[in-house]
């Protein structure tokens, strides 16, 4: 599984990095990083959460 922002659309809420912050964090300058790309099989359901819950939809996965 790989997990994508469309920084474009993304507002930083932080909602990702709330529920996921093995995979997600925001920068200095509140910019989403995405820590682990392709997401580690421990961390898969809740970063599928984290995506459902994204109050923009920035987030987007490839299984």
């Amino acid at each position: 599984m790989r997990v994508r922002v469309d920084p474009l659309v993304c507002e930083a809420n932080g909602v990702c990095v709330g529920l996921a912050p093995e995979v997600f964090d925001l920068d200095d300058e509140d910019e989403l990083q995405i820590l682990a790309p392709d997401v580690p099989a421990a961390e898969q359901d809740r970063v599928r959460h984290a995506v459902r819950s994204c109050p923009k939809a920035a987030l987007s996965l490839d299984e």
